[in-house]
């Protein structure tokens, strides 16, 4: 993103100006809410860096010290909070190269681990040679900390991602069951639960900066990989963790009044119930604090709103596509809280299908009938309110309005993939999918090119995944055979000219992917993953 900090000098100035400038400032959002509009701050768990440092954190990040925005929020204070603020007071320094030096005299910043070095292999034993490369020991960091405590092992992503991260973990744990990693992916499913049982929700990611919003629902499917052969067993570890995350993602339910939100619950006008993306805080990301600065103040509207919309664009996974962009093009007319996504709601019924099947299994009738209940009411609301007849695809909604939104996405694919489409829907959907999606290397996310990074012609493997599961499931075998053979050649032609898997590719020219706010990734966990499984799809091979 162009980082326009001309816009942003008033604001700027503010932040700096504030006699007790907090992280957590009280933004009011600006949608009807169905209870008190929420304090934009106050999360359950450990402070994050802009909560504990305020004006040095502001300063820090806007100056800017670092290329990256997550650097300074990753970096681990060498004493407590307290006494490096109560220096700064006193010192006050001055200038951009004083500022480094108190910085790096009061914080130490973990190196980052260098790209693994391996012997050249087929691309199946590269990814196999990768996972020792990118599993990490259970984790206590150390105090003050923006990490996250873990019990267990787990997987990181890879290059600038050195934490445990939500929906990119089951698309890793693809790969692992695979390669007989089985261990590895219980071991994370527990930390999920733990992190469940601790915060109430599992977080975009473990850092104190991302708890404030979770990440798509993928747990109940990581779950399920747990224990194939005996769901019984998965039941009794994980079914009370389904639960709670059920809980999460519907508090509020209960008071939303119809034509209002709440949280993650919006009511239409008519009182059908959906979900939304949402984030409890409504200012700046720690870890891109200054791009979303200059966002807000190019965009004309209250700042606490814009920071909110972002936010939940995180959430979604998708940060940022034109899916989120009220004119489709400019990352300041971002509105995903105004939207509810095709996704999300997909993953819920799937969610509450699988709680409906585990209370059956422990013979809980009731609370089987009542999760059943919900998943049909569900799936009937997303085949009537985001299925778009002219465009032969599932759309968003603009909650307020009831209009569908006119974006083409991959994300049309998830209701096929959790199964809740008709077979007319999905007839429809594997056309337009071929049509209008499929490109030499996989498909495509939109078929927008503006830049951001979950546009055209931007392919992620998640989204084939998706994408190829749902067609299977409706029998569009030849077109989920074509995704398959494209992405692996993909991702097989860049490994052998470049010797690296990486976080996206542009699936038109078959090379990395671009856009965003930060270079293409190494590693990388959900491409590894994904292309593991789809070696063992019969026809598909790295040739």
């Amino acid at each position: 993103m162009r980082i326009i900090l001309r816009f942003a000098a008033p604001l700027i100035a503010t932040l700096l100006a504030a006699p007790a400038w907090s992280g957590a400032q009280r933004v009011a959002h600006a949608e009807p809410v169905a209870r008190a509009q929420v304090a934009s701050g106050q999360v359950a768990g450990p402070s994050s860096p802009a909560d504990l440092f305020g004006e040095l954190f502001v300063r820090v990040q806007l100056a800017p010290l670092f290329r990256d925005s997550k650097t300074f929020v990753d970096a681990v204070p060498r004493r407590a909070p307290s006494e490096i603020m109560a220096d700064y007071r006193r010192e006050r320094p001055a200038d951009t190269e004083a500022l480094r030096r108190f910085v790096l005299r009061e914080f130490s910043f973990p190196p980052q681990p260098a790209a693994a070095q391996l012997p050249s292999l087929s691309l199946r034993d590269h990814i196999a040679a990768l996972w020792p490369h990118l599993v990490r020991p259970p984790l206590s960091p150390p105090a003050y900390s923006s990490a996250l405590p873990l019990d267990r092992p787990f997987i990181v992503p890879g290059g600038r991602y050195q934490e445990f991260y939500y929906w990119d973990a089951y698309f890793t744990m693809l790969g692992l069951v695979r390669d007989g990693r089985a261990k590895d992916v219980t071991a994370m499913a527990d930390n999920f639960a733990d992190l469940l049982a601790r915060y109430g929700h599992i977080p975009n990611g473990t850092r104190s900066y991302y708890l404030s919003r979770s990440q798509p629902p993928f747990f109940y499917q990581m779950v399920a990989l747990t224990s194939p052969a005996d769901p019984a067993a998965a039941d009794a570890r994980y079914l009370d963790a389904l639960m709670a995350e059920h809980r999460y993602w519907m508090d509020g339910a209960k008071d939303v009044r119809p034509g209002t939100a709440a949280k993650h619950v919006v009511r239409l006008a008519d009182g059908t119930l959906f979900n939304r993306y949402w984030d409890a805080r409504a200012t700046p990301r720690d870890e891109s604090y200054r791009e979303d600065v200059a966002t807000a103040a190019a965009s004309g509207r209250p700042v606490g709103e814009v920071y909110r919309d972002l936010r939940a664009a995180a959430e979604s996974g998708w940060d940022f596509s034109s899916r989120w962009l009220a004119d489709g093009r400019r990352l300041e007319t971002i509105e995903t809280t105004a939207l509810v996504p095709v996704d999300l709601n997909a993953l819920l019924y799937g969610l509450e299908q699988a709680i409906a099947a585990g209370c059956t299994r422990r013979g809980d009738r009731q609370c089987a009938a009542a999760f059943d209940r919900q998943a049909k009411t569900r799936a009937a609301a997303i085949r009537r309110y985001l299925w778009d007849d002219a465009a032969g695809a599932f759309a968003d909604l603009h909650w307020q309005s009831g209009r569908r939104s006119d974006r083409l996405t991959i994300a049309t694919t998830m209701p096929l993939y959790v199964g809740l489409a008709t077979r007319a829907q999905a007839d429809r959907v594997a056309r337009t999918v071929e049509a209008r999606l499929l490109r030499p290397g996989g498909v495509a996310t939109t078929t927008a090119a503006t830049g951001q990074q979950w546009d055209e012609p931007n392919g992620w493997a998640p989204l084939q995944w998706i994408a190829i599961t749902g067609l299977d499931r409706y029998g569009h075998k030849r077109l989920a055979d074509a995704i398959a053979t494209r992405w692996v050649r993909t991702v097989a032609g860049v490994y052998a000219r470049d010797g690296r898997l990486v976080e996206k590719y542009d699936v038109d020219t078959g090379r990395p992917g671009g856009g965003g706010e930060y270079p293409v990734q190494d590693g990388f966990g959900w491409t590894n993953g994904v292309t593991r499984a789809l070696l063992d799809r019969p026809g598909v091979s790295e040739r």
